[in-house]
């Protein structure tokens, strides 16, 4: 199979699908591998390292959309790639279209065939693709939201762990997930005082064995989010229903209840967000405030650390690209249930229902098109 890695363009996004060394793979496994020049830059990778590697370095996107049989991004394509997508082409990358009305209509349009990287789930539920990037999305959300709490950026002034004599910061994480676990061990080493909100008993049970001392887990409730509100200085959204919108947890009344200066951190947002007043926002303008409260709200935490998160990416996603180069996308989804369920978008027809109800548009199920 043509297979082409795509250089990303949207805003300070620094991540490449693939490394050289995922190339390498592809091309030891018969593939041919386009590459557009300098993807992969900014994560450290050379276009010499590409080509010692087997690939092929194209000067522009538009000839990999032209020429390839499957093409991969990190992030979903920006609204000037659309055009360039065409029926029949397999399009393997994170889409969010729950939260993307706009790119839903035009992936529908293109006719392609789309696999989302965040919608492919195993047996036990957990999401393959999604969990590297989570890690690294709860780790960086206390990091950004500790450097929001300083005055310097409008925040309250709180050193996160304190110092000897002073009180350290309380965070609440809503969500006992991948985000919300990695939030909260980093918030906990970071010397916080942690509260962490989950709906799952037996997730709680299990939080609460692993979690350090000065993390304390709660039964998610409305009630109990609006008793803790009045007391943290930080909150860190992390939740997720897997292919569709988030709901909202805390709504803009309730920011009232908050002390001035205190942050929201809302890593749902690529999924529409957990905030009622969060917006997305870029690693070039990462903060607004609403009613005194800081919200960040990038929708690519991870693109700034694109070395980890590169190298974290492709050790997840190869093997499922390396399936559907080998098989082609309609063997590779009917062989796979894994990747079944990563299909969102095929020949003009929306076959994940999640997608289709939020925004009420015609679904077709997966197996009619398998």
């Amino acid at each position: 199979m043509l297979v082409g890695v795509l250089k990303e363009i949207k805003v300070k996004e620094n991540r490449v699908c693939m490394t050289p060394a995922g190339v390498s793979t592809m091309v030891d496994n018969g593939h041919q591998v386009l590459v557009e020049k300098d993807a992969g830059l900014g994560s450290g990778f050379n276009n010499e390292e590409y080509s010692s590697a087997g690939a092929s370095i194209v000067d522009n996107p538009a000839e990999i959309y032209e020429k390839c049989e499957m093409v991969m991004h990190v992030k979903e394509p920006q609204p000037s790639e659309y055009n360039l997508l065409r029926s029949g082409q397999l399009l393997f990358t994170y889409l969010h279209l729950a939260a993307d009305k706009r790119q839903t209509d035009a992936l529908i349009k293109s006719g392609a065939t789309c696999i989302a990287y965040e919608t492919i789930q195993k047996k036990d539920g957990s999401l393959p693709l999604l969990t590297p990037m989570s890690e690294v999305a709860g780790r960086m959300a206390v990091q950004r939201g500790a450097v929001a709490l300083e005055a310097t950026n409008g925040g309250l002034g709180r050193l996160l762990g304190g110092v000897p004599g002073t009180d350290p910061a309380r965070v609440l994480v809503i969500g006992g997930g991948v985000v919300g676990t990695q939030a909260a061990k980093m918030a906990c080493g970071l010397g916080a005082q942690v509260y962490m909100l989950d709906l799952d008993l037996e997730r709680i049970r299990y939080l609460s064995d692993i979690m350090p001392a000065n993390c304390f887990i709660k039964m998610s409730s409305r009630q109990a989010i609006l008793d803790l509100l009045p007391e943290v200085d930080m909150v860190v959204g992390a939740v997720l229903i897997p292919g569709t919108k988030a709901p909202f947890v805390i709504r803009r009344p309730d920011l009232a209840l908050m002390k001035k200066g205190s942050v929201l951190v809302d890593v749902s947002i690529d999924q529409g967000g957990c905030f009622e007043t969060s917006k997305p926002t870029t690693h070039e303008e990462p903060t607004y405030v609403v009613d005194g409260i800081i919200h960040y709200c990038v929708a690519n935490i991870p693109g700034a650390v694109p070395l980890t998160s590169t190298m974290a990416l492709t050790n997840a996603t190869l093997s499922y690209a390396l399936q559907l180069a080998n098989k082609g996308w309609h063997r590779a989804c009917v062989e796979n249930e894994e990747l079944k369920l990563g299909l969102n978008v095929h020949g003009g027809n929306l076959v994940y229902k999640a997608v289709a109800d939020v925004f009420g548009l015609p679904y077709t199920p997966v197996e009619e098109i398998l």
